[in-house]
């Protein structure tokens, strides 16, 4: 039976605030030998699927720098030290990235992003009775635009690789999951 490795040390290599590079020391429990592995800290994040009462998807499309190209995503960020919990932090996004807010709340789950490298969890919550209240309040590096999109027309991008963030395609399948188990909440 597999067993945990023995952390033996850790040291912050890097710090750049929203990010820690950190550096384990870590002994296999089979050979005894210890080797480096480079683990980065950083924030929970949240992913929204908003839904209006009219079957519509508020959705972000931006530049994202990492890939160099654009990317179209449900609203999301960190959980910032102000949010209490991710619940907040989730409410907090769609209101600000989409000029949202929603009458009914629902955790579909949560998601390590890439437990080989990021210690973080993704938090995905399914916002219903989405309707729009306000403007968009960004930061100062956001620059997106708010589009949307119904159900058919996410899956069909899914389908054909016009949606390629890992974190927003596996929430469109806990989002089908939770659909399957509360049919009565999607009566049309």
């Amino acid at each position: 039976m597999l067993q945990p490795w023995k952390k033996i040390k850790d040291h912050i290599a890097y710090d750049c605030g929203f990010f820690q590079v950190h550096v384990q020391q870590s002994a296999s429990p089979v050979t005894g030998k210890d080797h480096p592995f480079y683990v980065l800290h950083t924030w929970d994040w949240v992913n929204v699927i908003a839904l209006t009462d009219e079957g519509k998807i508020p959705m972000v499309y931006q530049y994202r720098h990492g890939s160099n190209d654009f990317s179209l995503e449900i609203p999301g960020g960190a959980v910032d030290k102000k949010d209490g919990d991710a619940s907040e932090a989730a409410q907090r996004e769609l209101l600000e990235e989409t000029g949202y807010e929603a009458r009914e709340w629902h955790s579909l789950g949560k998601l390590k992003p890439n437990p080989a490298i990021l210690n973080n969890t993704c938090h995905i919550y399914l916002a219903l009775g989405a309707k729009k209240i306000s403007g968009l309040n960004l930061d100062e590096a956001e620059e997106l635009e708010v589009q949307l999109h119904d159900l058919p027309a996410v899956k069909q991008m899914i389908q054909q690789g016009q949606m390629q963030h890992a974190l927003v395609v596996a929430a469109f399948e806990l989002f089908d999951l939770f659909k399957q188990s509360n049919p009565s909440l999607f009566k049309s």
